[in-house]
């Protein structure tokens, strides 16, 4: 599977926040993009989710546009924004069965995604008392239930401890070498290790950037 998105333009008011966006990638991959606070990163995911319009552009996928075809999109495309898109008064369970129907979900709980990310230990932890690392693995559990190609995460370990990100980071790892595709923005190390192409938001364009391990380097690009 192949993925293109082609001169994706983003426009509030005056300010024009995404230019001429192109990018390609491959089933298997990993994407870091990266950039400044307010460059653009999560505007560019928001839209590839469909959860903001475009002003101009288009996400193919095998000849479909995503951003218009929104039934091909759910179907293909996973997304786990920065925030916590979980109801805060529901344990993990009832989160999940919003998602799952019941016998597939104890599937995945038992030898499947939810079993690799560990949700199974905080199952009937209700999310107002969860841990930001329990959040942000039932957050991506969720966003598996129709086991999409495509996951899209917005600094998916933002905040967590070392131990929280290297467990989404191996779980990440798996969904890759599964043949899964994934885009996320981050300017963590154990992330960035894991991408096979890096590009930088900067003044609104997306251009290519080569990450040899020097953290420096990238701050200074950005």
């Amino acid at each position: 599977m192949q993925i293109e998105i082609k001169h994706l333009a983003k426009n509030f008011k005056s300010k024009q926040v995404l230019r001429d966006i192109c990018l390609k990638a491959e089933s298997g991959t990993c994407i870091g993009i990266l950039g400044a606070n307010g460059s653009g990163k999560s505007t560019f995911l928001s839209i590839l989710a469909g959860i903001q319009s475009c002003d101009a552009g288009s996400f193919l996928c095998g000849g479909t546009d995503l951003l218009e075809n929104t039934k091909k999109r759910a179907e293909l495309v996973g997304y786990v924004p920065q925030g916590t898109p979980l109801i805060e008064e529901l344990s993990a369970r009832d989160n999940l069965r919003l998602w799952y129907d019941k016998k597939a979900m104890e599937q995945e709980l038992d030898d499947g995604v939810l079993e690799l990310l560990g949700i199974g230990d905080f199952l009937n932890v209700t999310v107002s008392k969860m841990s930001g690392g329990m959040k942000k693995r039932l957050s991506i559990g969720c966003a598996m239930a129709k086991k999409p190609p495509i996951l899209l995460l917005d600094e998916p370990t933002a905040a967590l401890d070392l131990s929280c990100k290297q467990s989404i980071a191996a779980y990440l790892r798996h969904y890759k070498q599964s043949g899964g595709l994934l885009l996320l923005t981050t300017h963590d190390v154990l992330e960035l290790e894991l991408c096979d192409a890096w590009y930088i938001i900067r003044d609104g364009v997306l251009v290519p950037f080569t990450y040899d391990g020097d953290l420096q380097k990238l701050v200074e690009s950005l």
